[in-house]
């Protein structure tokens, strides 16, 4: 059975001993430390209880691929196949028949003040104090196709927030068919809320896939939602927090910088100002944080099976004899993939790169390797690169080509539609139709015992 809300995850994560909870103070300006530790050392989520604001603050419960595999009731073994049936087939969302317990509590007008919550500034060098796990819900004013997506927001005032949206990112779309159109854009921030919605939001799909039927697919039944107060939006009923807002297109201010997923501080540059209309929340909600920045953060694994899972979707539809997967969460996800496939005939394997290259997932690097090599494994994949690779022949290069968001190699000064990269493929694969050398390994050594060995472990 699904998870019916983001608290019964939490349950599971500490009967797993993925979460602890920390009573003694910590300043929200120390969540940042506390949470890079627990990165560093694979460790569990970390609930505040005590932060300086009357509600807990939970952070780092998609840290790690454990974490992941909890979320959705998977091993190793079953994960993509378990995904990949999600995505084929979706469960549209139905009204919630137990009432909306995110409307439990209703704040608007003058008593609207965002930062009553825990919102933590991670670094000194963040631009202010940022929410950074929440998840966007907006229409396309066209075709009224919900999307869900995460977006980071730099707190301005008690009722005013900023955001950063990329042009090709499907709420950045939907902002600008918004200004063609004339329109205020609404939208609601939703936080904590069932794991799958946020990997949901990390699937690579096209801009008609409404995203709360892919969200039905994943979990395996409909998710619950119920509408906004001030805006026509929908939400999911368990959500923990909700924050209903317009946005003034017209009305820029300086957002950033912040660390992010590249690793890097980006620059701050003129952003849209929102306008908070409502908050609602659950009786005693809890907040979430979400630290971003150098890699393995946070975020990386959250994007990391969702993206591998739809890669290999789009891939072996056109080339069947894809194998694996594997997008790097250390190269922030999106830069760096591996690819192993069986080459059908000459060439089939610079097909591949080609067709990576031009997917939404934008790899500055393209490795493909045989079905032998571990696309997981660093020290496989390097011994492919320098045993079955001749740079001469097998690297390509590609210029001119769209830029990965907030590649700090390229000029970040242009406008966003204007950044353009180069990236690169190596076919990594056994030269087609020759012969090559016997891979010189020992046969039979994984179902061969040696109890001595397990002694010293």
């Amino acid at each position: 059975m699904p998870f019916a809300d983001f608290r019964q995850f939490l349950d599971v994560l500490r009967q797993h001993g993925e979460l602890i909870d920390v009573n003694r103070p910590v300043a929200l300006n120390d969540v940042g430390k506390a949470m890079k530790q627990s990165y560093v050392r694979n460790g569990p989520a970390i609930m505040f209880n005590d932060n300086g604001t009357d509600y807990p603050l939970v952070a780092g419960v998609y840290s790690t691929r454990s974490k992941a595999l909890l979320a959705f009731e998977a091993d190793e073994d079953e994960i993509f196949d378990k995904v990949l049936h999600g995505l084929d087939h979706p469960i549209a969302p139905v009204a919630a028949k137990n009432g909306a317990p995110c409307h439990d509590a209703i704040i608007e007008g003058d008593a609207i003040d965002i930062r009553n919550f825990p919102v933590p500034q991670y670094s000194p060098k963040d631009g202010g104090r940022y929410i950074t796990p929440g998840i966007v819900v907006s229409h396309d004013p066209e075709t009224g196709v919900p999307d869900v997506g995460h977006y980071r927001f730099l707190i301005l005032g008690k009722d005013t927030f900023s955001f950063s949206a990329q042009p090709f990112h499907r709420f950045g779309k939907n902002l600008a068919k918004c200004k063609k159109l004339g329109i205020v854009p609404k939208a609601a921030l939703i936080i904590g809320v069932d794991p799958i919605i946020a990997y949901t939001c990390q699937v690579q799909v096209p801009d008609t896939t409404d995203d709360w039927a892919l969200a039905g697919g994943l979990r395996g039944a409909p998710v619950e939602l119920v509408q906004c107060k001030t805006c026509d939006v929908k939400v999911p009923a368990t959500a923990e927090v909700v924050i209903e807002f317009e946005v003034d297109l017209d009305n820029t201010v300086l957002e950033g910088p912040l660390g992010e997923y590249t690793g890097y501080y980006t620059r701050p540059s003129q952003k849209p100002v929102a306008r908070i209309t409502a908050i609602t929340h659950r009786k005693q909600p809890i907040f979430q944080g979400l630290l971003t920045g150098k890699p393995v953060t946070e975020n990386h694994i959250l994007k990391q099976i969702p993206f591998e899972a739809s890669f290999l979707r789009q891939l072996k539809r056109q080339f069947p004899t894809v194998r694996q997967v594997s997008v790097r969460a250390s190269a922030g996800v999106s830069f760096y993939v591996v690819i192993a496939m069986e080459p059908r005939f000459a060439g089939e394997a610079r097909q591949v790169i080609l067709s990576a290259m031009s997917s939404n997932i934008r790899p500055k690097w393209t490795v493909i390797v045989d079905p032998d090599v571990d696309v997981h494994s660093s020290t496989e994949v390097e011994w492919a690169l320098a045993f079955r690779v001749q740079p001469a022949r097998d690297v390509i290069v590609v210029d001119n080509v769209p830029a990965g968001p907030s590649d700090p190699s390229v000029d970040l000064s242009r406008d966003r539609t204007m950044r353009v990269s180069s990236a690169i493929g190596i076919d990594a694969t056994r030269p087609f139709g020759e012969k090559f050398y016997d891979v010189a390994d020992v046969p039979g050594w994984e179902d061969f015992e040696v109890p001595e060995l397990n002694k010293n472990k």
